[in-house]
């Protein structure tokens, strides 16, 4: 699989695709930070 691979040190390091991955780690948290907000509200505060 290719999450098992040893990393290539003949690759170049990409700017941009390290910038993609943190962009795509951000929207995932931020996500996930809205759905929990959304069921604290519809489960503790109750309007």
């Amino acid at each position: 699989m290719y999450f098992f691979r040893k990393k290539d040190p003949n690759r170049p390091d990409n700017f941009n695709l390290r910038v993609m991955h943190f962009i795509n780690a951000l929207a995932i948290i931020m996500f996930l930070a809205g759905i929990i907000w959304k069921l604290v509200q519809v489960f503790i505060l109750k309007k």
